[in-house]
């Protein structure tokens, strides 16, 4: 039951808002979208650009992993190979010939492997910065000279 005498009641106070008052509530609220919309599309942006980051980074590993057991195959098909050729030598000047030509072939395998899986390396680092560069050149655009 609301009458004259209730504070609350609109008989007893008339109140407006003032359109100045109006109009800046609407802005901040305007306002209060766009940034939710910015920030919105920010994180958006940002969890694709982390999702392709860690799906170049597990591609660039797979790479190199496969390739390292690849190369863990051949040398030790290669060590074993060597072993049994040991075995059947006559003497020790062709076990020292054949030591040496393994060891030599050996060194030249290890390097010609610790280069591809250095390139291999690099080209994931590569592919793994690309995501965060495209992104960030996105939000930090140079400025002009």
């Amino acid at each position: 039951m609301t009458g004259a005498t209730d504070p609350f009641s609109s008989s007893v106070i008339p109140f407006e808002v003032p359109e100045q008052v109006r109009a800046f509530a609407e802005k901040g609220v305007s306002q209060a979208r766009e940034n939710y919309a910015k920030f919105k599309d920010a994180a958006e942006s940002h969890n694709g650009t982390i999702e392709a980051v860690f799906a170049s980074a597990n591609k660039g590993a797979s790479e190199y992993t496969t390739k390292l057991m690849e190369f863990m195959k051949a040398n030790t098909t290669a060590h074993l190979d060597f072993a049994q050729e040991l075995l059947g030598v006559k003497s020790p000047s062709d076990a020292l010939a054949l030591w040496t030509g393994h060891t030599k072939t050996q060194l030249e395998t290890f390097q010609a492997q610790a280069k591809e899986l250095l390139e291999i390396a690099q080209r994931a680092a590569t592919a793994t910065a690309e995501p965060i560069k495209a992104s960030a050149s996105k939000l930090y655009t140079p400025p002009a000279a």
